[in-house]
């Protein structure tokens, strides 16, 4: 059921705003920019070869309007607030001018984007084909075309030689769309019919379709605003449920629309009322029962219904209760299996009869343990399988259900990643698992694992073209933190080109927040840094779970700052141990994790040669006041109310955009996007206009914002390497150009 609650919980605050006082009717002035002129010409020279000279750009210049908050007597002024406001076309015409600039700025390095960009299509295996799973007597899998976008999702009946049957051809649907993200999907009991989700503006907010796979032909059954809560079946095929968005994109509702009727009539199942808990649904692994989940980061509570008997009243497994977490699944049997932390940080496997759900009947079957953190189970009728994460690392133990004998599955390297899953879903008999595995120099590989001989076979591996596993090497290192925590380090290099005297450039990579860990998965894309010098790193930081519930409880609330020192001294300890100098020394993350650039950069401007603030949220005081902001309400357990006076002076004390002061900043390449709802674009804007008026060096501060996405930007597997070759030649320029950069 981790399916849910990972559902339920956000990867980084809001987006799109909601009609409030921020969209008051005030009209903006916005100052004259003095290199107006500068500009239209800068696009114009867009149309030839010829360099721009960079020291004659200036970047745009926002007008300076001053909104006042009075805050437990203390006083704090935004005087870049009216950037909030997305209706105001000098709003937009601001992330016009910074997009016009940025291209600009990094015109020069064009051929070299071009290149980064050519080597990262290259890679890519163009005609692939993922590893099919059984389902409902059915093979799924999806498959690209050679120069395709989007993928082909395919299934086959019975026998893996059965015809092909395309369900959804997404590349004719993504047709006339910049953005085209199929959120889910789900085919009906019988086979015949199929319900998805599509998101064509990255904002959340999907269209929910039914297609009749016998005819090819759309339903008349379509629904707007539906959110990535699930979607479910009855057994008998005649009704799907879903769920539906809030004002803030907040998944609240969960409905129950009967094929044939009108939508007006589709029935509200379940409301979360509780603004700080989010919903979501699954079915269990037996078909019998639809579980519908209330989560926030720290309490959950589910409800059931007969899933062959849709009109049936929910039946409460255990109340919400503070400090409880749990997921429930049913397999077999009259017992429910429910993953847990009762008095048990790190979670425990129990059961407890479908008559007597509470959490007093619960028997613990796999009990707690402090080294290892459970992240998910399976249950056949032989084996209890557990993926743990130990030491931040992924492991996988299997437990003989009837002699209780127990033994992990060994994947022999120091560095990587590994999940495990199920070929055949409808199979409780299955002697064998499958699990994926990767790390930071082996690709995305698939393998099935026999039980009872222990065996491992590959069933496949991303094919990269032009890299050579054996020019490449991996490390795992411990940092001594501030306060005498060990934190993990994943570290990759080519070993042609690496030397451990402090001449190598390397980017340092982070996330620290909801738990989340930042794994080390192979990403081909990096390969062209690695292959100039590069080493590239990831600092596994409190605020993710890497190192069990304990981990991510250190990196929040008031102990938030755990997070952003850790990710300096892990940069002071690598410029220290000659991995690389403060000069060729990078930072990158996204969302939370751009949050994470804004706060260490405050903290040790001297550190970075450059920062890439990928969607970052950096206004914190401000935007957790307004609850109308998407997902704001689902944040007070991550970061605290700011309408509590310990929350709000802790929360002051490290918000990126309180606490810019008079520096040197290093070189920025800050990313947004309009259609955001998880970072609004609002967030990097205002950030990059105030960095520049505190920054008291040369280097440069970019902001581009994609005026047609979310959070997730592109949605193309080829699109999307555009940016990263962008973001790359800025990194590039930054060393050429050594510290001075261009005027701001």
């Amino acid at each position: 059921m981790s399916k849910i609650n990972n559902k339920i919980k956000k990867s980084v605050i809001f987006d799109e705003l909601s009609e409030s006082d921020i969209f008051k009717k005030t009209k903006h002035t916005m100052k004259k920019l003095t290199t107006l002129f500068a500009l239209f010409c800068i696009i114009a020279s867009c149309k030839n070869d010829t360099p721009v000279k960079l020291e004659n750009l200036a970047a745009p210049r926002a007008n300076k309007e001053i909104k006042e908050f009075n805050e437990f007597g203390n006083k704090r002024l935004d005087e870049y607030y009216w950037l909030s406001n997305p209706k105001d076309s000098n709003v937009l015409n601001n992330l016009k001018a910074e997009n016009a600039y940025t291209e600009s700025s990094l015109k020069h390095t064009q051929g070299l984007q071009k290149k980064f960009y050519g080597e990262m299509v290259a890679r890519v295996e163009q005609k692939s084909q993922s590893v099919p799973f059984k389902k409902g007597g059915y093979w799924y899998y999806s498959r690209y075309d050679e120069g395709k976008e989007y993928p082909y999702q395919c299934r086959k009946k019975g026998d893996w030689n059965a015809s092909e049957e395309i369900i959804l051809n997404i590349p004719d649907m993504a047709k006339g769309h910049k953005i085209y993200r199929l959120s889910e999907f789900e085919t009906s009991p019988d086979n015949t019919l199929l319900a998805y989700l599509v998101d064509t503006s990255g904002d959340r907010r999907n269209t929910l379709y039914i297609k009749d796979l016998r005819t090819g032909q759309l339903l008349n059954d379509k629904v707007f605003d539906v959110a990535n809560g699930g979607l479910i079946w009855s057994n008998d095929g005649k009704n799907l449920f879903y769920t539906l968005n809030d004002n803030t994109v907040r998944s609240y509702k969960v409905m129950r629309h009967t094929l044939g009727t009108n939508l007006g009539m589709d029935k509200v199942v379940y409301t979360e009322n509780d603004v700080t808990f989010g919903v979501g649904m699954e079915k269990s692994r037996s078909k019998k029962y639809i579980f519908i989940g209330s989560g926030s980061t720290t309490m959950s509570e589910f409800r059931y219904l007969d899933a062959d008997n849709p009109d049936a009243p929910l039946k409460m497994i255990q109340p919400r209760q503070k400090d409880l977490l749990y997921e429930v699944n049913h397999f077999e049997g009259d017992a429910f299996y429910i993953k847990n932390n009762k008095n048990a940080k790190n979670y425990k496997l129990s059961t407890t009869p479908l008559s007597k759900t509470e959490l007093g009947n619960w028997v613990d079957v796999v009990p707690h343990s402090d080294s290892s953190f459970m992240q998910n189970f399976e249950v056949l009728n032989k084996y209890i399988i557990i993926q743990d994460k130990v030491k931040g690392l992924n492991k996988i133990r299997v437990i003989d259900r009837r002699d209780k004998q127990m033994h992990d599955v060994d994947f022999g390297e120091e560095v990587y990643v590994a999940n495990m899953s199920l070929s055949d879903y409808d199979n409780a008999d299955l002697d064998s698992i499958r699990f994926s595995y990767s790390s930071l120099t082996t690709p995305f590989s698939v393998f099935r694992y026999d039980i009872s001989t222990k065996s491992k076979t590959i069933l496949k591996q991303d094919k990269v073209s032009h890299y050579n596993i054996n020019d490449y090497e991996t490390k795992r290192l411990w940092v001594k933190s501030r306060d005498g925590v060990d934190i993990p380090v994943s570290i990759v290099f080519n070993k042609k080109n690496f030397k451990k005297d402090g001449t190598n450039p390397l980017l340092l990579y982070a996330y620290g927040s909801y738990g989340a860990n930042s794994e080390p998965y192979f990403n081909q894309q990096i390969v062209s840094l690695l292959d100039r010098g590069f080493g590239y790193a990831i600092a596994h930081i409190r605020g993710g779970q890497e190192l069990g519930r304990q981990w991510y409880d250190d990196g929040k609330l008031l102990k938030k700052k755990n997070t952003f020192n850790d990710f300096v001294d892990c940069g002071e300890y690598l410029v220290k141990e000659k991995y690389t100098a403060s000069d060729k020394l990078f930072a990158n993350g996204g969302s939370a994790g751009g949050m994470l650039m804004g706060a260490v950069i405050n903290q040790k401007p001297e550190l970075w040669r450059g920062v890439i603030a990928e969607v970052p949220w950096m206004d914190i005081i401000t935007d957790m006041y307004n609850d109308q902001l998407p997902l704001t309400t689902l944040e007070y357990d991550e970061w605290g109310d700011p309408r509590k006076k310990e929350y709000y002076d802790y929360m002051l004390s490290w918000s990126p955009y309180d606490n810019i002061k008079k520096a040197n900043y290093p070189s920025i390449f800050a990313t947004g996007g309009l259609n955001d709802t998880q970072v609004p674009y609002f967030s990097p804007a205002k950030w990059v206009q105030r960095m520049r008026d505190n920054n008291t060096g040369k280097n440069s501060i970019l902001f581009k914002c994609n005026m047609d996405a979310g959070h997730g930007g592109q949605s193309g597997r080829f699109d999307r390497f555009k940016l990263t070759a962008q973001k790359y030649a800025f990194m590039m320029d930054c060393l050429e150009r050594g510290t001075e950069g261009f005027k701001n």
